[in-house]
């Protein structure tokens, strides 16, 4: 059996041969990743099912079809994306080809989380297939049905000698790091992207991270309130709540609240039954030692439960639970919940609202309702957050034409449709020069004339054009 230092150098020797980069190996790689979603299924489904009790209904719409639409649109594109961009060029380089090449970074590695097992291995590994890299994969360990189903099909329809999956906890990830990389691209908690970024230093390797935060729901003004709960009930319970990009908490007036409340309930039952431990339709928590966390928080907090509660730690079962008279210090507050556990803060005004938020880390995606298109428009000004989506909840992230990622603390960099491809690209500015125009070349060369220097001026700069059909003052 290789060693991890083995597959890599293996890998990197492939790369530097050269096979990744002709575009008929990148299509008939990336059609074999779809193939292997066609034909597998019934079995990535039910490996979804064992890890995270996953209904079938959420596991084709957030594994499966995210990544069979990102690989068709990619593989529709693909031969339009690798062509090179011509740039403007001044008077001094009119007869030089000035052009951006995308050309593959060499070999990367992507380490995936467990909420979303297969897509946020998949996902990524889109892009640089697409770009042309190598690349190694580690599945997260804690979702084991899924680590072993990837460890078993990837070798087996996509190109040994280029992808390999290592599977593996804490340790061997650390021994993966200590290897050098052209790319590293990170999904999972903030805690670890520090130990990811201390280990790229050492080799200045570059690196996405996708982290979390806390995605604040701000309902504000007008609006439909049924739908309004719906749709947040919705966002916030997919995966029971396991979801980087999930509402973490809701910031509303007490009027608004208390209309909230009971169509939140009614949304509740009408998803998931009056018994919810019993509905096919609602998952469970990955492992024990999140569910311990997730209760501790919530006994923890100092908000009063209105909905839900309840837990069964054997059959990790969590019911979605909202509370109410939620303080800034609360326990809840202090760190991204990642569970089915809804903490309603009641404020004033808008202006308090986008207080709260700007007072805190920025989150990886922020949700504005209201019917006041004013409103939505004050808070996309007045924030910053790796996305929004005004009036639902995690719908942003299924378009490919969006990048997907975070800023500051929620993460850097971004992916999903091209943003994956240019992800994994180096973007190569080229020059392509004759020996034409050497009488403007030549006013470069020593001995320095005040005149020539005037001439190149007029030959290279770029003139200031007006701003707003007005003279820039």
């Amino acid at each position: 059996m290789e060693s991890q230092k083995q597959v890599i150098e293996r890998l990197r020797t492939t790369f530097r041969s050269g096979v990744t980069l002709p575009l008929h190996f990148r299509l008939k790689q990336l059609q074999a990743l779809l193939t292997l979603l066609e034909e597998n299924e019934t079995q990535i489904l039910e490996a979804l099912h064992k890890d995270l009790a996953k209904p079938k209904f959420e596991a084709v719409l957030s594994e499966i079809d995210m990544v069979v639409n990102d690989l068709c649109i990619t593989i529709n594109n693909l031969h339009s994306w690798i062509q090179p961009t011509y740039v403007n060029k001044n008077l001094a380089t009119k007869l030089d080809d000035c052009f951006i090449r995308r050309e593959p970074l060499g070999l990367v590695l992507i380490i995936g989380a467990w909420n979303y097992p297969l897509q946020l291995i998949l996902a990524p590994l889109i892009g640089a297939i697409a770009a042309g890299n190598c690349a190694v994969l580690k599945p997260s360990e804690i979702s084991k049905a899924t680590e072993k189903i990837l460890s078993e099909l990837i070798p087996k329809y996509l190109s040994q000698e280029c992808f390999a999956v290592v599977c593996g906890g804490a340790e061997e990830t650390k021994l993966l790091l200590q290897n050098r990389f052209d790319h590293i691209f990170y999904t999972g908690s903030q805690a670890v992207a520090r130990s990811i970024l201390q280990a790229a230093a050492v080799f200045l390797t570059p690196v996405t991270l996708e982290l979390g935060g806390k995605c604040p729901c701000l309902i504000f003004g007008r609006l439909d309130i049924k739908a309004a709960a719906k749709r947040l009930v919705w966002s916030k319970f997919f995966n029971v709540g396991q979801s980087c990009v999930a509402p973490d908490y809701v910031l509303c007036t007490t009027e608004i609240r208390d209309a909230l409340l009971p169509a939140i309930a009614d949304a509740l039952t009408e998803f998931y039954s009056a018994q919810p431990q019993q509905s096919p339709d609602y998952g469970r928590i990955i492992t024990h030692r999140h569910w311990d966390r997730l209760m501790e928080l919530l006994h923890k907090s100092a908000g009063r439960v209105v909905i839900g509660g309840e837990g069964d730690r054997e059959s990790k079962y969590i019911a979605p639970t909202v509370l109410v008279d939620v303080q800034e210090s609360d326990a809840l507050m202090e760190e991204e919940i990642f569970g089915p556990i809804l903490p309603i803060i009641t404020i004033k005004s808008l202006e308090e609202g986008i207080n709260f938020i700007n007072q805190r880390e920025k989150p990886l995606a922020l949700y504005p309702f209201s019917d006041d298109s004013q409103i939505v428009n004050t808070v996309l000004e007045r924030t910053s957050s790796g996305g929004l989506c005004s009036n639902d909840g995690i719908v942003h992230m299924t378009l490919p034409g969006l990048p997907f990622g975070g800023v500051g603390a929620s993460g850097m960099g971004s992916y999903h449709g091209r943003w994956s491809f240019e992800t994994f690209s180096h973007r190569r500015g080229c020059m392509l020069r004759g020996w034409g125009l050497e009488r403007i070349g030549m006013l470069r060369y020593p001995p320095y004339k005040e005149r020539n220097l005037g001439w190149l001026r007029w030959a290279t700069t770029t003139k200031k054009s007006s701003w707003g059909g007005c003279s820039v003052m």
